[in-house]
């Protein structure tokens, strides 16, 4: 329990220090948006290896030179843990917003941070709200603002299993005619979700897939982009899954 403690320790005393600095971002903000973007980027950043370090958190990252730096993406990937976010946000290039519920608006200091990021907040019981913010996320990439989502809605909680891919998670890249860049995570649970409370030292796997640019895709793949997103990073998966830890396969 004393890395659990040392992480919660860390986060807490981040947010409370870090008050100055979300004043001050504000004040950024008001005449120089882009500095405020890259800034808090690099704010956020820093706290978050702190949090991966005192973790014991070791990431494996495979494929990032498919990521485009010339342009925003959106980052579609498979979710079991709470530290996924952490551990995908300190890899990204540029300014990047992540989906999250709406019930994250009720945590302060961390909320405000993620508006900073350009985080989005879905209300998943509303479908008027939900498409608002898939708007919303539309209008971010075309202002190069990169953003990340888990079509799968919510933490999958059975390992080596994926829940469904929304379909409507990738109105974002054909609406904004951005790239889709497949991002497949793998025991990421291990690190908390697998021993709750406690978390122990874990390796993670994250490899980022060639850009698909949904454009290109013809009219079947198309209406099921879900399906075959989710099936790259299934097979990417249980490559990496068979590679890298073999002994902790379940069974299919």
């Amino acid at each position: 329990m004393i890395r659990f403690f040392v992480v919660c320790s860390v986060v807490i005393l981040f947010l409370i220090l870090s008050i100055p600095l979300l004043i001050a971002e504000w004040i950024i903000g008001k005449f120089n948006q882009p500095l405020k973007d890259r800034s808090s980027l690099a704010i956020v950043n820093w706290a978050f290896r702190r949090v991966i370090q005192a973790a014991g958190t070791k990431v494996i990252a495979i494929g990032e030179e498919n990521i485009p730096k010339d342009t925003a993406v959106l980052y579609v990937g498979n979710h079991r843990s709470y530290f996924d976010i952490v551990l995908t946000y300190v890899r990204v290039p540029r300014p990047t917003g992540y989906v999250a519920k709406i019930e994250m608006t009720k945590w302060p200091l961390l909320s405000n941070w993620m508006r900073n990021l350009h985080c989005l907040f879905l209300d998943r019981s509303n479908i008027r709200e939900g498409l608002k913010t898939i708007l919303a996320g539309v209008e971010k990439v075309k202002n190069g603002i990169s953003i990340c989502i888990f079509p799968e809605g919510t933490r999958n909680k059975v390992p080596d299993t994926f829940l469904p891919f929304h379909d409507g998670s990738f109105k974002i890249a054909e609406k904004g005619n951005v790239p889709v860049i497949p991002m497949t995570i793998v025991n990421s649970a291990a690190v908390f979700e697998d021993q709750f409370p406690r978390i122990k030292k874990a390796t993670v796997v994250i490899e980022y897939g060639k850009p698909i640019y949904i454009r290109d895709l013809d009219k079947e793949t198309r209406k099921n982009i879900g399906n075959y997103v989710s099936g790259i990073i299934s097979d990417t998966y249980f490559k990496n899954k068979t590679l890298y830890f073999p002994d902790t396969l379940s069974e299919k």
